[in-house]
């Protein structure tokens, strides 16, 4: 009977010290390491218009819509649009809009990206994604006056409290136009 008590205890110990290491443990949770390559890519394939919106413009990006604002919370930014990207092909490395943050100095900061299909420039019932991540289907008639489209937002130079691919950014702001 002793035996069994020491025994017991020993297992509980066990448990305790196995729980504390796997709790001290910096491991990433599931599917993290998707959105961080995702977020790395476009990182990678933007970097030349961090704070340079004229290489933007240079590019074939131009402004749209002013600065988007959330009715309740955060903003997504001034979104400047490659129209002849707007029908495809998806691509990590060419976003179809590049999205800044206006301050109150007249600088822009790129801040991250959005990445737009029309749904017309798809087969019926299609489900696109960026590099495994799905895009959200926005039916028109919508507030951006558009037809039907798909987006996935990556914010790769803000981070985002809620995540890197929720619409509304609370880091971001329009304060600044």
């Amino acid at each position: 009977m002793k035996k069994l008590s020491h025994l017991t205890m020993l297992l509980a110990a066990l448990l305790v010290l196995t729980s504390f290491a796997l709790a001290q443990q910096k491991t990433q949770p599931q599917g993290q390491g998707d959105q961080d390559k995702l977020v790395e890519t476009v990182r990678g394939a933007t970097a030349q218009y961090v704070d340079d919106v004229k290489a933007a413009t240079g590019a074939g990006y131009s402004p749209a819509l002013g600065c988007v604002s959330g009715s309740d919370h955060g903003a997504m930014g001034i979104h400047y649009v490659n129209g002849s990207l707007l029908n495809g092909p998806i691509d990590a490395t060419h976003p179809q809009a590049l999205i800044y943050e206006p301050s109150s100095n007249g600088q822009y900061k790129l801040v991250g990206v959005e990445f737009i299909i029309l749904a017309s420039a798809l087969p019926p019932n299609a489900a696109p994604q960026v590099e495994g991540h799905l895009m959200l289907y926005v039916d028109g008639p919508n507030r951006y006056g558009l037809p039907p489209f798909f987006e996935l937002h990556v914010w790769a130079w803000r981070d985002n409290p809620q995540g890197p691919f929720v619409d509304w950014n609370d880091h971001v702001s329009c304060a600044g136009q």
